[in-house]
């Protein structure tokens, strides 16, 4: 099967919703040249990174399909890497072209069109973390009873009573992370929880959801220390049960990717070998061993 035909079907897999002509994140970042070639093997990541192409040639793929952009901006532009002579854009391209492997971006389809699962399309990111971390049966929000509904502004969750200091623990074992970052008391006791989408700043709308509607977990994909986090510290310290955890973004969304590998085998009815790859853990900690 040829490289654009196995992107065809992927596409059509994700086929829950029609994607408006916007959403254009979803295509061939590299390799443009080599699609027309059979399809070696398939390498899914969140974020094709150096090890991750390493691995993919090493396995003998020649298509990595991953979730996030692959040049570090918003629209893996590279005319601005070009003219500035960029020397990591330089020998990552030259690494890919080495080795003929196509990078093809599923971001909008695996979210927005989603995966079928019982007759219905779910959000295929969310809906592999809640597989993932055993949640799936606590989903509430948008569509009761679903693990990542489409198109939802939140993920969210009633778990059973536990802290935020067992989330914590459960999230870097379920991911092979190396730590995690907490803002309140880590024993905090806790059981609605909440995955907004982003939060790059302005929180107004997201504090008044998690005052109102008396959430006490908030998993944030990006975070800051202004606005949210503030919010979170300050009701802690009042005694009103609210606390923040985060492992990054790249590190929560590849419980989806990862997920991913309970149905790619059978999209192509096991005749190309397909494989995950962890981008990593996006953080290294070091602790201040005299606290």
């Amino acid at each position: 099967m040829k490289i654009k035909e196995v992107i065809d079907k992927m596409i059509n897999y994700h086929s829950g919703q029609k994607l408006s002509s916007d959403m254009k994140r979803d295509r061939i970042l590299f390799g443009n040249e080599f699609s027309n070639k059979e399809c070696t093997g398939i390498v899914t990541t969140t974020w094709a990174n150096i090890d991750v192409i390493k691995a993919a040639i090493k396995r003998g793929a020649n298509l990595i399909i991953s979730h996030e952009a692959l040049f570090w901006n918003h629209g893996d532009h590279t005319d601005w890497l070009t003219a500035n002579k960029n020397k990591t854009f330089a020998l990552k391209k030259q690494l890919l072209e080495d080795n003929q492997i196509v990078v093809w971006r599923d971001h909008d389809h695996i979210h927005f069109g989603g995966i079928p699962v019982k007759d219905q399309y779910f959000d295929g990111i969310f809906y592999g973390f809640a597989q993932e971390m055993g949640w799936a049966e606590y989903a509430t929000g948008g569509v009761k009873g679903t693990a990542g509904y489409l198109r939802a502004k939140y993920r969210e969750y009633q778990i059973p009573q536990t802290t935020v200091a067992s989330v914590a623990q459960k999230l870097m074992a379920k991911g092979d992370l190396n730590g995690c970052k907490i803002f309140g008391d880590p024993m905090t006791p806790v059981s609605k929880v909440l995955i907004p989408t982003h939060n790059l700043g302005d929180a107004k709308e997201l504090i008044t959801k998690i005052d109102q509607e008396n959430f006490d977990l908030v998993l944030g994909l990006e975070v800051i220390d202004f606005t949210l986090s503030e919010y979170i510290r300050d009701s802690n310290m009042l005694g009103l049960n609210k606390a923040l955890l985060t492992v990054g973004h790249f590190n929560l969304e590849e419980f989806g990717v990862k997920y991913m590998m309970n149905y790619l085998p059978q999209i192509f009815a096991n005749q190309i070998p397909c494989s995950f790859v962890k981008a990593g853990d996006s953080y290294n900690y070091i602790l201040n061993k005299n606290k």
